[in-house]
Parts: structure tokens; C-alpha cells; sequence
């Protein structure tokens, strides 16, 4: 059994690299660098061009960092690294929680300490080229500290609660990981602009002027009780803008890129401000919380199904990826491999969901304030980050979470008469 599940686990990969690679060669075919006419007034033909070159660089680095990754997780794969890191760990103790943290800890450092000079060059070379690098390396080295440490104290926490849950309980423990795992979910969807945003970057409240009369004047129109508008140093790393919307009853908030604020005019940002407003009022945010958990609580329960204690079917999965006996983290790693298509699959659709969604943000944003004033402003963001207009369509229905620019602007042309 352990040599069929091996044989579906390389074939899994195998198709989804090449998967991606299709999916990357249709949307090249359309590139060019001659203005598409439905793009006139939109880009001009000099910055048009330089968004073609920053997606074709894009794309060859993305080429030759996923080709890497696949050769490297094929590599372990055939000469059972996994095994022989389970034989590792075993030598320092028998304890299942140190056990998994030890076998995710050295595989987290290791992918972190090689994916380094790649993601150093993306962002001192590639994005330095077309002058969207703002990160010094100080910032950069430390990001890379802090995400360790958080990584190691909330994953290893989580970890560890997981396993002791899978030891302590009967095959039900996938309920109470659901419930453990439902709660820190919701807990950070409430404070993550409050408790983690601030370990990398400062937010401040927008002061009171022209600008945040005009959101709390919108806001108190749309029937939206907003009292947290924030401001992030987003030009600390990057020129790119962007503005989101966190958190959930009193701790909700709108947070503002600074470089959003420098480069449009207030009407466009109450505009955008107003489609973040529409995601809430559309209760978006609580539909995306519901079915991220239901996703959860699927995945769980078939995960519970492969990793039955003293199981065959557990024995073979750890078997599969070269270790000797079962284990509550081999199975875990297994099961990620094989689950991968489910997940594929899952996300095609909730970025279908995603796309919808946006419309509907749009709508609400044209309809209640001013649908000029956004399609100004989506107009300006995807040109300030040389973002690509003319995707292939197969591409988008895969990978996109927003529909395109031009959809956009046609769904809320109609609005104008």
C-alpha cells in the first residue's frame, strides 16, 4: 500500500507543476507590447510596455524558483528525506509533541534558509528594477527574524495543543482540533490588525481633516458605524498601495496604505473606503469566516479518516514518505501531498466566490457614493503597480481572486446611467 500511495503522491505533484506551467503558458500568449485598443486611457503605451517586461520578469523568476522547489521535493521524496529525518529526531526523544516540532521546526528553518537569496533577489532586484522597492535590508533581515519567531511560538503552539489533543482523545479529536482551531481563527480575524500588523509595521489613527470628514460622512450615510480608520507605513517596504478591511463588531477597522493616501484624491479614496464598507454591509467577511471553517472542518475530518491510531492506512502513509513506524506528523505531511487536488479544487471556487464578492463590493461603492470616483481610482492602482490588464481567462478563473480591471470598469459603467 505504501508504494501505491508514493506512486499517487509523485503523481499529484507531478501534475500540478505541470499544471501551473500550462496555466503560465496561456497567459503569456497574451502579452505584448503593443497597447491593446481596450486599454487605451487607461495605460499609456511607455507604461504599458514596462507592466509587460515587470510580468514577463515576474513570470520567468516565478518559472525557476517553482521549478527549483518541485526538483527539491522530488529529490527527498525518491531518497526518503522525510524518513531519514524521522529517524533524526527519534534519536533525541520519543516525546510526540518535541517529536513534531522537531520534525516541522528543522523542515520550517531549512525551507526558510533556502527560499532567503530568492526572496532577497525578488525584492532587491526585481522589484528595485521597476522602482517599486522600498525595503532596506535591515527590514528585510529582521521580517525574516520576526516571521521565525512568530511562526515558531504561534505554530509551535498550535502544534502542540493538535498533537496533544490527537493522544489524549479517541478518532473524534478532529471535532475538538475543529473547535480549537475554529476559535483561533475568529480571535485573529478580531485582533490581527491590533497584535500582529504592529510587530512589522506602524499604524496610525487618520487625523481629523478633509479626508476622515468625508469617510465618517459617507460612513454615517451607508448606515456603517466606523470609528477605527487607520494608517499603515506600507511605504516602509513597498510603493505599492492598498487598503483593507480587519476585524469584526467593535474591533473592526479600515487601514489605509500611506502610499494610497499620496496618490489620489479624496473622492477616489472614499470611493475605495466605500467598497471595503460594502464587503462588511454585504456581510462578506462573515460568509468567508463561515466557509474557511466548513473548509477546515472537511479537511479535518478526512484527515482523521487517513490517520487512525494503529491504523494500516496510517502505517503506509509514513511508510510512503520513508520512515519506519507511524506517526501523528508523517501522516499530517502525507495527507497534505495527496489532499493537494481537494485544495485545488476548493480554491478555484472560493475565488469564483471571491470574484463575485468584489462586484458586489464595486456595486455598493457605485451606487452609494460614486461610481467615477472608483473607477478613477482602480484605474490608478492598477497602473502605480504596473499590474497585468489583459490576463488569459483560464488563468484568471484559476488563480484570480479580484475579476479584471476591465470587468470591473464595464460592471460599473452601467451604474452611471
Amino acid at each position: 500500500m505504501a508504494n501505491t500511495i508514493f506512486i499517487i503522491i509523485i503523481a499529484i505533484l507531478v501534475f500540478n507543476y505541470f499544471f501551473e506551467r500550462i496555466l503560465d503558458y496561456l497567459n503569456s500568449t497574451f502579452w505584448s507590447n503593443k497597447l491593446p485598443k481596450e486599454l487605451e486611457g487607461i495605460y499609456d503605451s511607455d507604461k504599458y510596455r514596462k507592466s509587460q517586461d515587470y510580468e514577463k520578469t515576474k513570470h520567468k523568476f516565478s518559472l525557476i524558483t517553482n521549478t527549483i522547489s518541485f526538483v527539491i521535493i522530488l529529490c527527498i521524496l525518491f531518497f526518503k528525506g522525510f524518513g531519514l529525518l524521522d529517524d533524526f529526531v527519534r534519536q533525541y526523544t520519543d516525546n510526540s509533541i518535541l517529536l513534531a516540532l522537531l520534525f516541522f521546526g528543522i523542515i520550517g528553518l531549512v525551507s526558510t534558509i533556502l527560499s532567503v537569496p530568492f526572496s532577497a533577489y525578488g525584492t532587491f532586484v526585481i522589484e528595485e528594477k521597476f522602482g517599486f522597492n522600498k525595503t532596506t535590508v535591515k527590514t528585510f533581515i529582521l521580517d525574516k527574524i520576526k516571521s521565525l519567531i512568530l511562526g515558531a511560538v504561534i505554530g509551535g503552539g498550535l502544534l502542540s495543543l493538535i498533537v496533544w489533543i490527537y493522544d489524549t482523545t479517541a478518532n473524534m479529536f478532529w471535532v475538538y482540533v475543529w473547535i480549537v482551531v475554529s476559535i483561533f481563527s475568529v480571535f485573529m480575524t478580531m485582533f490581527y490588525s491590533i497584535l500582529i500588523v504592529p510587530i512589522f509595521n506602524k499604524q496610525i489613527p487618520l487625523e481629523q481633516g478633509e479626508l476622515r470628514d468625508a469617510i465618517e460622512k459617507f460612513a454615517q450615510k451607508a448606515g456603517f458605524k466606523l470609528k477605527n480608520i487607520y494608517i499603515i507605513n506600507g511605504s516602509k517596504r513597498s510603493k505599492k498601495s492598498n487598503a483593507y478591511f480587519s476585524g469584526l463588531g467593535a474591533k473592526k477597522r479600515i487601514v489605509l496604505y500611506d502610499t494610497l493616501i499620496k496618490n489620489h484624491t479624496i473622492d477616489e479614496l472614499v470611493a475605495v473606503l466605500a467598497h471595503e464598507i460594502g464587503h462588511y454591509k454585504k456581510k462578506h467577511i462573515l460568509t468567508n469566516i463561515i466557509l474557511s471553517l466548513a473548509q477546515t472542518g472537511l479537511m479535518l475530518f478526512v484527515l482523521s479518516l487517513f490517520i487512525q491510531k494503529d491504523s494500516s492506512l496510517s502505517l503506509a502513509l509514513a511508510q510512503s514518505l520513508g520512515a519506519k513506524e507511524s506517526s501523528f506528523y508523517m501522516g499530517i505531511l502525507a495527507f497534505g501531498l495527496l489532499y493537494s487536488p481537494i485544495s485545488l479544487l476548493l480554491g478555484i471556487i472560493m475565488n469564483a466566490l471571491s470574484r463575485k464578492h468584489e462586484f458586489e463590493a464595486d456595486n455598493f461603492s457605485g451606487e452609494k457614493y460614486n461610481p467615477e470616483a472608483l473607477q478613477s481610482a482602480l484605474k490608478k492602482l492598477s497602473v502605480d503597480n504596473l499590474s497585468n490588464l489583459n490576463p488569459h481567462p483560464y488563468y484568471v478563473f484559476v488563480y484570480y481572486s479580484h475579476p479584471t480591471l476591465l470587468q470591473r470598469l464595464k460592471a460599473l459603467d452601467i451604474l452611471k446611467y
